[in-house]
């Protein structure tokens, strides 16, 4: 039986929701962030030929795995290659929307069949809460990890 993987922050959460989701659901975290700003550039590189006036076609920021996160992404990869669902349950704000973009990002690359990756958000951590969001799981909000980057 295929089983839907489902990626939250923190391991202590992934715990107590594995709980509520049951059997059909693989729960594992993330551990926070697994994507940053390099820090020797700060990502944000500006090539000789930029365009003046126009900044939305020459600050892309450039991201790089986090150091030490090289095997939490390699495991989440690992644990979707089966799944035949990847739900994101990061936090609901702009850190966890932005954790979410980058997992989703990571967990895309290098794939012969497209996985269903979905985003979900609950503000507490209760089976009512948990199962309202299940029910609606959404895509994530690139304004809010726009947002987040800026």
């Amino acid at each position: 039986m295929a089983r839907s993987l489902v990626i939250v922050e923190s391991p202590a959460k992934a715990k107590t929701i594995n709980k509520y989701l049951g059997r059909n659901y693989s729960v594992k975290a993330s551990y926070g962030h697994v994507m940053d700003l390099p820090k020797k550039e700060f990502g944000i590189p500006l090539p000789d030929d930029a365009p003046a006036g126009d900044p939305e076609n020459y600050f892309v920021p450039t991201l790089e795995t986090i150091p030490g996160k090289t095997k939490v992404i390699s495991e989440l990869k690992k644990a979707a290659k089966d799944a035949d669902a990847i739900y994101l349950a990061g936090d609901p704000d702009r850190e966890g929307e932005a954790i979410c973009a980058h997992l989703a990002q990571q967990l895309g690359r290098n794939k012969t069949e497209r996985k269903k990756i979905f985003r979900v958000m609950f503000n507490e951590i209760t089976a009512k809460a948990i199962k309202a969001a299940f029910d609606k799981p959404a895509q994530v909000d690139t304004n809010l990890v726009d947002a987040q980057q800026a």
